[in-house]
């Protein structure tokens, strides 16, 4: 057997065993697509329903993720998942989760909200239109939810982070709490601060969360900047935001993944 063919076997062997990966996906969890006209595509959304939703008349809280590829399944995500159907499952949660599939290339379109000199983007302002004026209204015809902002929550991660903070800023009556994963404030931070300046108001709950190497020195003084201007904004004795920095934690789904529960009971 020439090396050649060895090399072409084993190659072919790992790929066939990559294509055949089963999804990890709960019974809970399904999906659908649906036309995203503000943004000249077809989005495909995932569903991740309670586990008592079909012998139950009651009606849910919502969380609208992004990158829903690497949300619940590890066939899809390239990256790990962070396992959101098996977490809350194992506590029963009473929660329907949205997951929005980012759209490849223009992921970093879609999740900043103004252009950066070097990478450009900037097309926060018409994905956030999608969520709230299209996706929203079917989420909420189609599932038992809860409407209101106190029962309506965004989380994401790096760029989602970023972009669900952003969320906050823009849509306060629709979004009431918001799970700010490693936000990438330093992609948009003098747009940023200059538009929290002109914010007056801020009541959002809002739980922030990082690692202590991201690999960023701004990660964190980015963070806290942040979080000192929402603590401006009302008494901390409200309890209304929360920060943790993980020791050692990295920039990847390892971090969100084993710190998406503790989000999940805070924030609910």
């Amino acid at each position: 057997m020439t090396l050649k063919f060895i090399f072409i076997f084993l190659f072919s062997f790992v790929f066939c065993q990559l294509v055949a990966q089963e999804s990890t996906a709960s019974k809970q969890v399904s999906t659908f697509t649906i036309e995203a006209p503000q943004l000249k595509s077809t989005k495909k959304i995932w569903v991740y329903l309670p586990k008592d939703y079909s012998v139950s008349a009651k009606k849910y809280p919502v969380i609208y993720m992004h990158d829903a590829q690497n949300l619940f399944d590890a066939k899809t995500s390239y990256v790990g998942e962070w396992n959101v159907d098996e977490t809350l499952d194992s506590i029963n949660a009473q929660v329907i989760v949205i997951g929005i599939e980012h759209g490849g290339d223009k992921r970093m379109e879609e999740l900043t909200p103004y252009p950066h000199p070097k990478y450009a983007g900037g097309k926060a302002d018409i994905y956030l239109d999608f969520i709230v004026k299209t996706l929203k209204p079917k989420v909420d015809s189609t599932y038992r939810t809860k409407t209101t902002a106190k029962n309506t929550a965004i989380m994401g991660s790096s760029l989602g982070g970023l972009v669900s903070f952003y969320a906050a800023l823009k849509y306060p009556e629709v979004f009431g709490e918001v799970g700010c994963f490693s936000p990438s404030f330093w992609f948009n931070r003098k747009e940023m601060n200059e538009l929290m300046a002109k914010t007056e108001d801020f009541k959002t709950k809002i739980y922030f969360l990082c690692g202590d190497n991201e690999g960023d020195a701004d990660v964190i003084p980015d963070l806290e900047t942040v979080e000192k201007w929402v603590n401006t904004k009302r008494c901390e004795c409200k309890k209304l935001n929360k920060k943790v920095i993980v020791e050692g934690g990295e920039h990847n789904e390892k971090l969100w993944r084993e710190n998406f529960k503790k989000a999940y009971l805070w924030l609910f």
